[in-house]
């Protein structure tokens, strides 16, 4: 009896300590191996693309040798020899670039905000359903938007010929509605996340001093909800800066933004200038995110 239960004993302890060493097997995999390969799958790309754009040579494939020359081309207006590349047109399409993203981040932040503001504040019949499309440009490809974008417009020009008989063309316009219907949710989303978690005691006891509804808004709840505000404000500014898709659809002929310009030097003999004007657009849509991650952590102190 004592041998079987000895036997018994060091199965047991056999059993728990295999069961052990796989848990520490898989406590590393996925714990270390994981987020090595996930964090090399999504930077490796932006690593190569950054690499490449100090390549010496004019391959995109091989890496000849580092210098600063395509950089000093772009801003010098001059890459390589006979190179269908101009500073100045891609000047012209930053300048357009930033001209729509100025314009439809202005329009919506100030509607995003008051999105958010009638979400958390407010109670109104549909409340709900206006909570569930809020996330419908975050979830929806962007190709859909695209798409269901150029057909609005197209059946809004037909409309507006027939009824009018002059032409509606996509151009700037058409452009900035696109980018603000699809940045108004970035900005209610974080707008909304700073309201939810702010003291509502600071907005009534503005009430109890004898400060209306708009006095408050303009004195307590905008002062603390401003660094949140300018948070979306530059989100949504960078996604704008940034898209592609959307503006390849909804844009009209005589004018490219930085994204598409980029797009049409692919369809040339890529060089590694390319390469560099990327890692520029990169550079700068990092410092916008991180100045904005930077007010949401700010604000969420303050509010506190």
């Amino acid at each position: 009896m004592v041998v079987e239960a000895g036997r018994g004993a060091a199965l047991r302890n056999s059993a728990v300590q295999r069961d052990l060493a796989i848990r520490a097997v898989g406590r590393w995999l996925g714990l270390t191996l994981t987020p090595i390969f996930a964090y090399a799958f999504l930077w490796l790309p932006i690593l190569v693309l950054l690499v490449f754009s100090f390549n010496e040579s004019k391959s995109v494939s091989r890496l000849s040798g580092l210098s600063l020359g395509w950089y000093e081309g772009i801003f010098a207006n001059v890459i390589g020899t006979g190179a269908d590349f101009s500073t100045d047109e891609m000047l012209e399409s930053f300048q357009n670039s930033l001209f729509i993203a100025g314009i439809s981040t202005f329009v919506s932040t100030v509607i995003g905000t008051m999105v958010a503001l009638a979400l958390v504040r407010g109670r109104f019949p549909g409340k709900r359903i206006l909570d569930g499309l809020l996330y419908f440009p975050l979830v929806i490809p962007e190709i859909t938007q695209g798409v269901s974008l150029l057909l609005f417009f197209s059946i809004l020009a037909k409309w507006w010929r027939a009824m009018s008989g002059q032409v509606i063309q996509r151009g700037y316009g058409t452009v900035i509605i696109a980018h603000v219907a699809f940045s108004i949710s970035f900005v209610a989303l974080v707008v909304r996340a700073r309201l939810v978690d702010m003291n509502p005691n600071y907005e009534e006891a503005a009430r109890d001093l004898g400060a209306n509804e708009w006095r408050t808004f303009w004195r307590i709840t905008f002062p603390l909800i401003l660094p949140g505000v300018l948070a979306g404000a530059l989100l949504a500014f960078t996604i704008s800066l940034d898209d592609f898709v959307v503006t390849f659809f909804t844009r009209g002929a005589g004018f490219d933004t930085l994204p598409i310009y980029v797009f049409g030097l692919l369809k040339l003999s890529p060089t590694p200038a390319i390469n560099a004007i990327s890692t520029l657009m990169l550079v700068l849509s990092s410092l916008l995110v991180g100045v904005s991650l930077a007010l949401q952590g700010r604000e969420a102190r303050t509010i506190r």
